[in-house]
């Protein structure tokens, strides 16, 4: 059987160099493919650093913001303006202000506020409290009234009022940057 010329001289031989450009182009393409990590390991570092520098910067921008404090007032239970008068509403009220040095100075304040406050509602009818619009006017008019006696509140007309805004300014500690009171939020409000 040696001497047939229809088998092949040596099959195990031929096999052999074809192993070795297989073994070749597995080596080339894992080559490529540790360079492609490579290279996108170092542009993720790269983008990584500038993203933390650009952060950085934000960062500091918000670390220059001073994070508010939150003042929540006691409930209060009022009468409300409605024919009859036998209509009411609960309301819980959380102010937001600027730091704690403005909460300090609210708290000084709290009789007069709440008085305020208390007045403000009074005079509100609980059709005009269901909707959002009432709502959103009476945490406006809140705000200014809390701002009133902080020497923040809005320009005052008359006589008696100027006479009053003088006697609030002869007073030490009063001003304060416009945005002290920044909102009157609402924990709850329950008509009856």
């Amino acid at each position: 059987m040696q001497g047939n010329p229809t088998c092949p001289p040596n099959p195990p031989a031929a096999a052999a160099p074809a192993k070795e450009p297989a073994k070749r182009k597995l080596v080339l393409i894992g080559a490529i493919v540790v360079v492609l990590v490579v290279v996108a390991a170092a542009a993720l570092l790269f983008l990584n650093g500038r993203n933390q520098e650009s952060d950085e910067e934000h960062g500091s921008a918000a670390a220059a913001a001073v994070v508010p404090t939150f003042l929540p007032l006691d409930n209060m239970v009022v009468n409300l303006a409605d024919p009859g008068g036998d209509r009411f509403v609960q309301l819980g009220i959380t102010l937001e202000l600027a730091d704690d040095k403005t909460a300090s100075l609210v708290k000084q304040y709290l009789p007069s506020i709440r008085s305020g406050i208390l007045m403000l509602v009074s005079q509100r009818s609980s059709e005009e409290l269901l909707l959002r619009e009432g709502k959103e006017k009476l945490a406006a008019e809140i705000r200014e009234e809390v701002s009133r006696p902080l020497g923040l509140g809005s320009a005052k007309k008359g006589r008696a009022q100027d006479e009053d805004l003088a006697d609030e300014e002869e007073r030490p500690g009063r001003q304060q940057p416009q945005g002290a009171v920044r909102r009157v939020l609402f924990s709850s409000f329950i008509i009856q």
